[in-house]
């Protein structure tokens, strides 16, 4: 008999700050948090060896239903910042990952897309979108390394 059981979560993931070239930031609501939670695009690896690129296109298409992977448009504008964050798991969460692991590492890439895009979003994921200029988006961040990852966007941005 098969197991319903979920695999534990790899702990390593990506943070995307989908943005417009002016630094409108995209954010969005998680569905699974108090209503003041909202970030940008996160998600961890699927298989330890899956590139981080992959990891982000992959989360990008599947958070928002913008295509950015490889072969799109969009697949260009997806730059790897080359920085990472190393952070607490939030204790609610930790059951998600294998015991004893507390730590989640983070790496930061950027989506510049032409303008605000409409995302599609996944209800049982995010429950609502938001376009803001990019510090009122860091300030609206609940997560402190996401508004981080915001501020630094300027750097960045093409």
């Amino acid at each position: 008999m098969a197991s319903d059981a979920r695999p534990f979560k790899i702990p390593e993931s990506v943070l995307v700050v989908i943005h417009t070239p002016t630094l409108d930031v995209l954010l969005i609501r998680r569905a699974d948090a108090e209503p003041a939670f909202w970030q940008s695009v996160t998600g961890s690896k699927d298989e330890a060896d899956e590139p981080l690129a992959l990891t982000a296109a992959r989360e990008v298409a599947e958070e928002t239903g913008i295509q950015c992977g490889d072969g799109t448009p969009l697949a260009a504008q997806l730059v790897d910042w080359g920085l990472t964050n190393i952070y607490d798991i939030y204790p609610r969460w930790r059951a998600r990952y294998a015991p004893g692991v507390t730590h989640n590492t983070e790496h930061l890439f950027g989506l510049c897309v032409p303008d605000r895009l409409t995302p599609t979003l996944d209800p049982r994921e995010h429950t609502d979108w938001r376009w803001l200029p990019y510090r009122e988006a860091a300030d609206a961040c609940f997560s402190p390394s996401n508004a981080e990852a915001i501020l630094l966007l300027p750097e960045f941005a093409r």
